[in-house]
């Protein structure tokens, strides 16, 4: 069970208020990033659960993005908990659908509910949860009642398979592109990684070179070394050419639509 979400949402108090004294902390291999691991029981089932650090987006570079990227991408967690701000949900949902696209085991938990009622903010979790494919939780940190809704609907994600989040679409030339690379990716993947074909897709086209090394080097596998591949991405590339794009340009097109979806939800 994994536990990500922006800063200052309430991230390491649900995972204190979970964990109690069973925890530990420590650096993330080879960096200066603080790490915590803890375990709790619910109906005698042990969890495990990895606290990551918590950040806005997965399409940066920082220390923080990377580390939290990776983990979620490469470390094969049952479910990623996504951990978001009641009283600012707009910006937080950014990251939502970043995620998305990367693992369908998703537990969306929408934490601070007390502060929204404060302010006047009233949230329909249950749309929310029509709206995204996924399931929504609502909590408030200190209340163990919320606490066990959220670990009841996140060992049901652990054993379910049927999550299937509600991605964002594109703009109709990226989705082009996905459409004509995406054939070409999953024959590269192994089958438990088949998922992560769409994101991989959107990495290519948008020629996020750092990241692909990411990918290369945890699975294992040599994207920028395959002739077919990289025959169809220069297809690709002419399509965006055609269109008035370019490779490595699109950055900001991939973020408006997500900015607007979050901005609609």
């Amino acid at each position: 069970m994994l536990l990500h979400g922006n800063p200052n949402v309430g991230k390491s108090t649900i995972f204190n208020s979970l964990t109690g004294m069973h925890q530990h902390t420590g650096n993330w291999p080879g960096k200066t990033v603080a790490n915590a691991v803890g375990t709790c029981t619910y109906h005698n089932k042990e969890l495990l659960l990895v606290d990551i650090p918590g950040t806005y987006s997965l399409m940066s570079n920082s220390e923080e993005e990377e580390i939290a990227r990776n983990y979620i991408c490469f470390g094969n967690p049952d479910t990623t908990v996504v951990i978001l701000d009641a009283t600012c949900l707009e910006r937080n949902l950014n990251l939502v659908y970043q995620i998305m696209e990367i693992t369908p085991q998703i537990v969306v938990c929408v934490n601070l509910m007390d502060e929204a009622k404060k302010k006047g903010i009233k949230i329909d979790l249950e749309e929310m949860e029509q709206i995204l494919g996924v399931p929504v939780v609502g909590t408030i940190a200190r209340k163990k009642k919320t606490l066990n809704n959220l670990l009841n609907k996140t060992v049901e994600v652990c054993k379910s398979k049927e999550i299937f989040p509600k991605k964002i679409k594109y703009l109709p030339i990226i989705e082009k592109c996905i459409e004509v690379l995406k054939p070409e990716v999953e024959k590269i993947l192994p089958d438990d990684k088949k998922y992560l074909s769409r994101w991989i897709c959107l990495k290519l086209i948008d020629g996020e070179k750092k990241i692909i090394n990411e990918i290369n080097n945890n699975l294992n596998i040599e994207l920028d070394n395959k002739p077919e591949l990289n025959k169809t991405l220069q297809n690709v590339e002419e399509i965006l050419e055609n269109n008035g794009e370019q490779i490595g340009r699109v950055q900001d097109k991939i973020i408006s639509s997500i900015v607007f979806k979050a901005e609609n939800v």
